[in-house]
């Protein structure tokens, strides 16, 4: 792995971290982070929790902006964020959420999230980042 996925990995929020995030790829144009689910963050009956999906993306897209943060910036902070589920996520599967930008700016980034399971397209999740 390279030098910027073990930062951001070692650098990972708390709650990513509780929910098993782990970061396998940073490109100035595509960020993909991986999670296994699990049946506590599951609703009933056993898929995947909306705002754990959520929490994927948003998680995936704020390391997108922080690895194309602008000269002098300090980090970054969701603005707004739109999620579309298409599919269930059962216990056990492997999360595949890949960011790639929709606008870089040196106020705001934004990132469209695509999150997979098994080559199925369950989430698309578009957000709005505030550089800081």
């Amino acid at each position: 792995m390279s030098d910027a996925v073990d930062q951001a990995n070692a650098g990972m929020t708390p709650l990513a971290k509780l929910m098993g995030m782990i970061v396998t790829a940073i490109e100035a144009d595509r960020v993909v982070v991986e999670m296994r689910v699990r049946e506590d963050l599951c609703t009933l009956p056993t898929g995947l929790h909306g705002g754990a999906f959520m929490a994927l993306a948003d998680n995936t897209g704020a390391i997108a902006t922080i690895a194309n943060l602008p000269e002098g910036a300090n980090g970054t902070t969701t603005i707004e964020s739109k999620t579309n589920f298409l599919g269930p996520a059962p216990v056990g599967s492997l999360l595949t959420a890949t960011a790639t930008p929709l606008h870089r700016g040196r106020r705001t980034q934004v990132w469209q999230t695509r999150i997979e399971a098994g080559g199925h397209l369950l989430a698309v999740t578009t957000q709005t980042q505030l550089v800081l």
